[in-house]
């Protein structure tokens, strides 16, 4: 019997009718956006609210290829620029010490006794909660939002790749030992190589919510970076710079997402076969 290409639960449909499934829902929220402007700019043509697709691309155009007049900067650029910076610091600082606290607080149990309540509990702070606190120690350069970013994704990280290294089959340590290899080598040279793919992974995973801190700190103070703009336009309901400004963050998130997870496949397809 064939099985359905589209409905039940063995359902396989086909590479164009995958493709045609994946665009669909953006066609119909593209559709759905147009009706809805179309109707409010015929009752007010001067709303600001929901702009036209033309209104909006010329904004993004105007921010990505006019210079500013006072500056002389091309600002959706130099946004970009400065937000990926912070937001590339803070989560590649707090992956590479959640890489050391999680691989060796699963390793050597009086690590993980000493650390793991602590750990549980500093995940369990909502980071933004902090952003005052780091305003006033660290001011409000970059640092303070950098540390915001470092604060909001080291410990879940840390956290989650513990827990991988747990579940690691116990036989690997036990062999490696008795085969003379030092605790630093079965720590470095036999688990790491295993953690890397799932620390890519938990990494990808956080990045929504270094988005989110890196957002909120830049409206509050900055002087350049996409959220920054973003609160800047809004005080003019600048929607036709407001809503590119935000495709463009997801679009932004979207491509680190698809990088990582293509390293994670071709880099550790054991990785993607043993989850599959």
């Amino acid at each position: 019997m064939e099985l359905p290409r589209f409905f039940g639960l063995h359902a396989k449909p086909g590479k164009i009718l995958s493709l045609v499934l994946a665009l669909l829902p953006f066609a119909l929220l593209v559709v759905v956006y147009t009706i809805a402007s179309d109707a409010r700019l015929s009752e007010n043509p001067n709303d600001k609210l929901l702009p036209s697709l033309s209104q909006m691309y010329d904004a993004f155009m105007r921010m990505a290829t006019e210079p500013n007049r006072r500056s002389g900067d091309l600002l959706l650029w130099s946004d970009t620029f400065a937000s990926l910076q912070r937001l590339l610091i803070g989560v590649g600082g707090g992956a590479v010490l959640g890489l050391l606290i999680g691989l060796n607080t699963a390793i050597f149990p009086g690590l993980r006794a000493m650390s793991r309540s602590f750990l549980t509990f500093l995940s369990i702070i909502p980071p933004l909660t902090i952003l005052p606190i780091l305003f006033i120690a660290f001011g409000v350069g970059e640092t303070a939002k950098i540390s915001l970013i470092f604060i909001g994704t080291v410990f879940v990280i840390s956290r989650d790749l513990q827990l991988y290294v747990l579940q690691l089959p116990r036989e690997q340590v036990t062999k490696a030992l008795t085969l003379g290899a030092s605790e630093l080598a079965v720590t470095y040279r036999i688990i790491l190589p295993q953690i890397m793919p799932r620390l890519l992974n938990t990494t990808r995973l956080t990045l929504g919510g270094a988005w989110l801190f890196l957002i909120a700190a830049e409206m509050i103070s900055a002087t350049e970076g996409l959220g920054y703009r973003i609160g800047l336009v809004r005080r003019y309901l600048a929607m036709d710079i407001i809503i590119p400004y935000v495709l463009w963050i997801t679009l932004l998130g979207f491509t680190i997402d698809w990088i990582l997870r293509t390293i994670v496949a071709k880099r550790y397809p054991w990785y993607q076969s043993e989850k599959g």
